[in-house]
């Protein structure tokens, strides 16, 4: 059985087409979880049709997935971004891997700007090269593996870098080749060499030992630690360590 875990934050626009889109998923006897991190628009009723759990978080993607996780009934968990539409084999992709996996698809960015596919390109050479996953690559891993690293860290960000290093201390990951189809807005309303240089930098500063909770601030100006702690005081969950994304679309 697979599981897909989709955190969710103000995503009406979209919600409902990727949601249909993977209802396939969920004829064949798999599952479909949404966790919400706190819309304040329509995401929660129009996500309630076409999900088997909608789920109520925390803000921050990598708590909202670890509390998905929990929730799960799956062998496989696949973490899927609500801007990212799977590949129209993924279903027969998945259920042909090995029972103790993990890994990722290749990516390819939404737009016709030329950089598009040279930044997806880096991505997927990167992630080869290097045995680190993101979360616009929708990783998937099994339970046990998971569970065997205690999930996500919970940090407002790199959660997806620091899960990949973990898991390829297990064994290499799985780099499926089909591409799926990820948006490429964070791109388009940053600018597209603004937003590379502020990843880069981020990365190399968070190689070099920056904690998340400074960096998040570079990248999400908006990001306030006192509205984090007073959210952490009136939300359940059995994951305390969570920092507030204030937007759910991570570096």
């Amino acid at each position: 059985m697979i599981s897909i875990i989709i955190p969710v934050l103000n995503e009406q626009q979209g919600i409902v087409r990727q949601l249909k889109q993977l209802q396939h998923f969920r004829e064949q006897g798999h599952e479909i979880i949404v966790i919400d991190g706190g819309s304040h628009d329509k995401t929660l009723a129009l996500a309630t049709p076409f999900a088997d759990h909608v789920l109520h978080s925390r803000p921050g993607r990598a708590y909202q997935m670890n509390f998905g996780a929990s929730h799960a009934q799956g062998d496989l968990l696949l973490f899927q971004h609500c801007d990212s539409d799977l590949p129209n084999q993924a279903l027969n992709l998945l259920e042909r891997l090995p029972k103790d996996t993990w890994g990722r698809f290749d990516v390819r960015l939404t737009g016709d700007h030329p950089m598009f596919r040279v930044i997806a390109f880096m991505m997927n050479w990167r992630s080869r090269l290097t045995g680190i996953a993101t979360g616009d690559q929708s990783i998937f891993v099994s339970r046990l593996l998971f569970e065997k690293i205690g999930g996500f860290p919970e940090q407002p960000l790199m959660e997806d870098i620091e899960l990949s290093t973990h898991l390829k201390k297990q064994q290499r990951p799985v780099c499926l080749n089909t591409p799926l189809i990820t948006s490429s807005r964070r791109w388009q309303k940053k600018g597209i060499w603004q937003t590379i240089l502020l990843m880069w930098r981020l990365r190399l500063a968070y190689f070099f030992g920056a904690p998340a909770d400074q960096l998040v601030r570079q990248y999400y100006p908006s990001y306030n630690l006192h509205e984090q702690t007073r959210s952490d005081s009136i939300c359940q969950s059995p994951h305390p360590r969570t920092s507030k994304n204030p937007l759910d679309e991570p570096i």
